[in-house]
């Protein structure tokens, strides 16, 4: 049985997500600066009304809170099949095995229901965390990107990590 409730974000969503970024904000730092307002909330959030981006909340069966969010970004059709996977996890849920169910259950969704054949993760060095649980879910390092994103006005260096429908792992085909 599932502990947690994984579905794409709603306009619904919004106090929620808002309340539960800015009580994490020190938290993420440096790795992402979420979303802490209703106009941050919406660029968002219309993002995932195109059709190339997925924007998903995961939240605790038992509190309904917020657990985290993940994202599939720039979903690609056609030859390439991919998308990127941009995910953070609240405070409240660390170390619970909640985001590592929320991020296994993401990959069943974009190899089973989207049809994804490619799912990547750029991710600081650093962020051993992040690193601990894209390999628990079976992501498989590719290589090193320097200088790959601009987060918090500075370019910084990305691990590139991937997991194909292909590999041995939850979701994949």
């Amino acid at each position: 049985m599932s502990n947690i409730q994984l579905r794409r974000a709603t306009r619904a969503d919004a106090a929620d997500l808002i309340a539960a970024n800015l009580a994490n904000r020190e938290y993420h730092w440096p790795w992402v600066t979420a979303f802490t307002d209703q106009a941050g909330f919406d660029g968002w959030f219309a993002r995932g009304l195109t059709g190339s981006n997925v924007g998903l909340v995961a939240r605790e069966n038992v509190s309904n809170k917020v657990v985290g969010v993940i994202n599939l970004n720039e979903i690609v059709a056609g030859a390439f099949q991919s998308a990127y996977l941009g995910y953070y996890g609240m405070s409240d849920f660390s170390r619970t095995g909640l985001m590592t169910e929320a991020l296994r259950t993401t990959v069943m969704y974009a190899f089973a229901e989207l049809g994804l054949h490619r799912l990547e993760a750029n991710i600081q060095p650093a962020n051993v965390a992040s690193i601990s649980l894209v390999r628990r879910v079976g992501f498989k390092q590719e290589g090193f990107s320097p200088s790959y994103l601009r987060i918090d006005g500075k370019w910084r260096d990305h691990e590139r990590w991937a997991l194909l429908a292909d590999d041995d792992a939850p979701g994949a085909t």
